[in-house]
């Protein structure tokens, strides 16, 4: 396989150097053949008349740009951390994803313009041989560039390299229906060029969409994958001494650049000493076994006084008659004279529809309910609880 001669013995896949150095081979490899099939096309579609082979060949042009800046995008994102970018480069990647994903729409733009020309002002387009030969070596390389490019991805988990293999397979189908069309054109001898290239156009614009849709979400913060969340949660509860865990948050600066922040319950009788080591136990071990820099707080709990288990109990019980989606966590009880106050946090999914002011209102009205002068004094926090 290609990634056996790229990637070094004993070299992990997702490290920086292994990405770039495939990042770059890809982009290469894409620039040479894009430059071909553009040549190709270009001149056999100006040569007989054909538009939508035209504005094809213009497409493998444009691709050539799109290779350039995977090709910068990779260069830049095996950067490490510097004074202004102390959590490194690896956006970078995402963001020649999206210029990729802006110049896929630019030609879905311009491919639909000179469509709707030929099919306002029809010209005769002149069949050839020459076009079938060109069209069809055109999508046995642009299957090949996907293949090759999925394969790729996968092994160093690039969207970078995910955006190139979904453009080369959309540039595969397109160049198949201009292919379709030129021999339905001539068996039945009613012109399909300009039709097709409005096809071909809408066609290529979805994938750009799609891909700028990804790259967008994952730009402004999209939510982390549930499978790593679980991961993770699993590997924290695991170790010996914890009671539970919230709060859970992950970050991520980049493909396999991801930072997380974790709550994590321990008995409140741990020594201090004991609590510190736990948390630097788990840090250590993230460190050493995963791609994530992992940040623990440690929250002491009471978990053997009767009354407060009681309570918590019946805390539980009121946050799940409102939803039983809903988490709660960190509680505690904080005593007074004259009444004593039930204190925690709520985990409410985002699309709840009730407001944080009318969850606080059931919450209190249950708790009331319990007599004794409690009071709740509760933190609602909205969060994806998949």
């Amino acid at each position: 396989m290609v990634t056996n001669f790229l990637i070094k013995e004993g070299e992990k896949p997702t490290s920086p150097a292994a990405r770039e150095r495939v990042g770059k081979f890809s982009g290469a490899l894409g620039i040479a053949l894009n430059t071909l099939l553009a040549a190709g096309k270009i001149a056999v579609g100006a040569l007989f008349g054909m538009i939508s082979v035209l504005a094809d060949g213009m497409n493998n042009l444009t691709d050539c740009g799109s290779n350039v800046v995977s090709v910068i995008g990779f260069k830049m994102s095996g950067k490490p951390a510097d004074k202004e970018h102390p959590f490194g480069h690896q956006r970078a990647e995402t963001i020649s994803a999206l210029v990729i994903a802006l110049i896929v729409l630019v030609v879905a733009v311009e491919l639909a313009a000179q469509s709707v020309e030929k099919i306002i002002s029809p010209t005769e387009s002149e069949f050839s041989y020459w076009l079938v030969a060109v069209l069809a070596v055109s999508v046995a390389v642009k299957l090949f560039m996907f293949f090759l490019n999925r394969s790729l991805a996968k092994a160093v988990d690039s969207e970078a390299l995910k955006a190139t293999a979904a453009d080369s397979i959309s540039d595969a189908i397109a160049t198949a229906a201009v292919l379709l069309s030129l021999l339905i054109s001539q068996w039945t001898e009613f012109n399909l060029d300009g039709y097709m290239g409005a096809a071909v156009a809408v066609f290529i614009a979805f994938t750009g969409g799609s891909i700028l849709k990804e790259t967008v979400s994952r730009l402004l913060g999209k939510a982390p994958d549930a499978d790593v969340v679980k991961k993770i949660g699993q590997k924290i509860l695991s170790f010996e001494g914890v009671r539970g865990l919230h709060d859970l948050t992950v970050h991520s600066y980049g493909q396999n650049k991801l930072y997380a922040t974790a709550h994590v319950e321990v008995d409140s009788r741990m020594p201090i000493m004991d609590a510190h080591d736990l948390a630097d136990a788990i840090e250590k071990d993230f460190a050493a076994d995963t791609d994530i820099a992992l940040t623990v707080h440690i929250d002491p709990l009471v978990f053997d006084d009767p009354k407060v288990n009681r309570y918590r109990e019946e805390a539980e019980r009121i946050v799940g008659n409102i939803d039983g989606r809903f988490r709660m966590h960190d509680f505690r009880v904080v005593g007074g004279t004259t009444h004593s106050n039930l204190v925690f946090d709520v985990a409410v999914p985002f699309d709840c529809a009730l407001s944080e002011a009318e969850i606080l209102a059931r919450i209190k009205d249950g708790v009331s309910l319990l007599g004794e002068n409690l009071d709740a004094v509760v933190t609602v926090e909205r969060q994806n609880l998949e």
